[in-house]
């Protein structure tokens, strides 16, 4: 069982991860801070929800088509350096939606964040890989639990703080102080000093290997060899039907729950309504692996068994989500919702990262990666188009909820796979 002492021991007790994590929180504030302006900034020069979805899938769906890519310059290359790299070519990015300022410059949020979610695409791999190299197995649970909450938390204080400063400052404040925190998360990454594994046996990586698939086809080898890896590499894509939410929760709060504010224009109060609900689904992802923790420890059945329900609680959350009449029940049935998604998300990743050899890891989380981002993209395309359409939102937020079931029973089918295993326990990767 995991208590708080652990948490502590963890964070002052190993300078790296202190670091890493240093570095998850700055550039994930910053990131929350800024992704809400945006939506904003779309819905408010062109009241198109399309729009909105297109910028979701381009913050997105680059991940699905670089994945092997990035997997690979992971697996060659320090992955300390690949983080920082991304971080510093983010910064420059993310000042030049500082432009956007007409509908006639909307166009400019496109590629800009196309060129963003490519570094993106090369640093999350990299820092879910190096996590088991800077920590012993047996704070493996910790460490993982510990970063994906902080990513809850950092959803929640960033998108409070996000609305908040947008409505006070306006976006242009917003968007430096994201340019800023990438180069904060690249100092911290700077001073961390840990062995690299793979980079003994990896062969230096060249421009022409960019087009060698030969390192693709060893991970996809590696994968499908055990059919239980390639179910839990699965589950995130599952996860990603929930992805409609970065287009419902802005559209909620500015055509359904918007607060009115005396004395500002109306698009601050509908900024300040959607960063309630983005906080709320902060708040459930940082509960939900704090609450389901201490029943699950060590044990990988109940790790599988927890993902079943916590994909049930996911869907249940948006189907009340659909009827909430107010904020503030709103906003408790998406922290119900998004408790459950943290919880999947933590589980997946605990088991994989200690299922999963060193050398291939970078391709696997890039894998894993690539299906939940794939779906990311897909639900929120039908999402912003049904809204468009005509479809009431309402309706998109409960057939959001009602999708969530199906990889619920898939997940729960495939525990067959895992009869007659010999232990229940956690044995390494």
């Amino acid at each position: 069982m995991i208590s708080l002492a652990a948490y502590g021991r963890l964070i002052r007790g190993n300078r790296n991860f202190r670091l890493l994590w240093g570095a998850q929180i700055i550039s994930e504030i910053g990131d929350w801070f800024y992704t809400l302006s945006l939506y904003s900034l779309i819905l408010e020069l062109t009241g198109k929800a399309e729009l909105v979805a297109l910028a979701v899938v381009l913050q997105v769906l680059p991940q699905t088509l670089t994945a092997p890519f990035a997997g690979v310059v992971n697996d060659r290359l320090s992955r300390r350096q690949v983080m920082i790299l991304s971080d510093l070519a983010r910064a420059v990015i993310v000042l030049g939606m500082l432009f956007v300022r007409t509908p006639g410059m909307v166009w400019l949020v496109y590629p800009l964040l196309f060129l963003e979610t490519l570094g993106w695409s090369f640093f999350e791999p990299g820092r879910q890989s190096v996590i088991p190299n800077i920590v012993g197995e047996k704070e493996m649970w910790t460490a993982n639990t510990l970063a994906a909450t902080t990513w809850s938390f950092n959803l929640a204080i960033g998108s409070t703080l996000g609305g908040a400063v947008a409505a006070a400052l306006g976006r242009d404040a917003v968007f430096v102080i994201n340019a800023v925190s990438f180069v904060g998360s690249a100092l911290f990454l700077y001073r961390m000093k840990f062995a690299e594994p793979h980079l003994d046996t990896a062969p230096p990586l060249r421009l022409r290997d960019m087009g060698d698939f030969t390192p693709l086809r060893e991970g996809f080898t590696y994968v499908v060899r055990d059919v239980r890896l390639l179910a839990m590499v699965l589950v995130k894509g599952g996860l990603g039907l929930l992805g409609a939410n970065l287009v419902l929760l802005p559209v909620l709060g500015e055509r359904v729950f918007p607060i009115a504010l005396e004395g500002s224009e109306a698009n601050r109060g509908a900024m300040l309504a959607m960063s309630l609900l983005m906080a709320s689904r902060g708040v459930g992802a940082l509960i939900g692996p704090f609450a389901t923790a201490p029943w699950a420890g060590r044990n990988e059945s109940r790790l599988r068994r927890g993902i079943v329900v916590a994909f049930f609680a996911a869907g249940c959350g948006y189907l009340l989500l659909s009827q909430a009449p107010t904020l503030p029940l709103a906003m408790a049935a998406i922290a119900l919702s998004h408790g459950g998604g943290s919880t999947i998300w933590v589980f997946s990743t605990t088991l994989l990262m200690l299922k999963t050899e060193d050398r291939f890891r970078g391709r696997i989380f890039s894998a894993e990666l690539a299906f939940h981002m794939l779906a990311i993209s897909l639900a929120s395309t039908v999402a912003g188009r049904i809204i468009d359409s005509g479809f009431p939102v309402r309706h998109a937020v409960m057939v959001t909820g009602l999708s969530l079931f199906l990889p619920a029973l898939l997940w729960l089918w495939a525990q067959r796979l895992w009869r007659g295993r010999p232990q229940d326990e956690y044995t390494g990767g």
